[in-house]
């Protein structure tokens, strides 16, 4: 194991699943040193930190061996960004370690490698999908083509005019909507890949801390994409709602 790559600690709340991960080095150059992933109706709020806990013990690590702590930051469940968030900020600041922020789509578009149109897509609730497309460069290793949009998933499907590579936990929910709409245009990434992976946000995070792409502690937020109920209420109250989209009741 070579110590001179960067070992981060990477966090994802994003969806229902706990996912932390350590690991060592880049996307070129890299390995897991541990992953765990927790599905389940026991809230991040209950065992997040004891997950993180178990990986360090498990894999006998300590504080001063992490290079930095990487959190997902959406989109996905407002409630479980905050408590990502609120978490990987936490453990930066008792550390003294660097925080850095990986989007949620960003990660589980990295675990495809296709010459195809690659879109990661994950349930938005409320009939909506959060989406972002991607294209695997020579090296195999994806970038992101546009924004992250918020969208009803017959709007993605409408958008989509090339063979395509879906993967995320959008795809559990709409997958026989979209096989309807775009026909033999779909192709599915593995079942097993559909969930969010930390693992693949630490070593996209290794490569932003090589750029120095760090996160401000104190001004540091999730990426929402959308508003949410409140503040879409308070927006109706003051007449200033117009088309805004409606948010995640999570």
């Amino acid at each position: 194991m070579n110590s001179s790559l960067p070992l981060i600690l990477s966090i994802d709340t994003a969806t229902p699943c706990s996912c932390v991960a350590l690991t060592l080095g880049n996307r070129k150059k890299g390995e897991v040193v541990g992953s765990v992933c927790l599905s389940g109706s026991v809230s991040h709020s209950r065992r997040l930190l004891s997950v993180v806990d178990q990986l360090m013990t498990e894999s006998q690590k300590d504080w001063d061996a992490i290079t930095g702590i990487c959190v997902s930051l959406g989109p996905g469940s407002f409630t479980g960004l905050r408590i990502g968030m609120a978490t990987a900020k936490g453990l930066a600041v008792a550390t003294g370690k660097p925080l850095l922020g990986v989007s949620t789509l960003d990660g589980l578009a990295a675990k495809c490698v296709t010459d195809r149109l690659i879109c990661a897509v994950l349930d938005a609730r409320k009939k909506e999908v959060y989406a972002a497309f991607y294209r695997c460069l020579n090296n195999g290793m994806s970038e992101r083509l546009g924004d992250i949009t918020v969208l009803a998933p017959e709007k993605l499907a409408a958008s989509i005019n090339e063979q395509v590579v879906m993967i995320g936990d959008g795809v559990q929910t709409y997958g026989d909507l979209f096989r309807t709409l775009l026909s033999d245009k779909v192709h599915f990434a593995p079942s097993q890949l559909h969930e969010p992976s930390a693992a693949s946000l630490g070593m996209i995070a290794a490569e932003m801390m090589e750029r120095g792409e760090e996160l401000d502690v104190a001004e540091a937020v999730p990426l929402y994409v959308r508003s949410s109920d409140a503040e879409l209420n308070l927006l109706k109250k003051t007449g200033l709602a117009g088309d805004r989209k409606g948010a995640d009741a999570s």
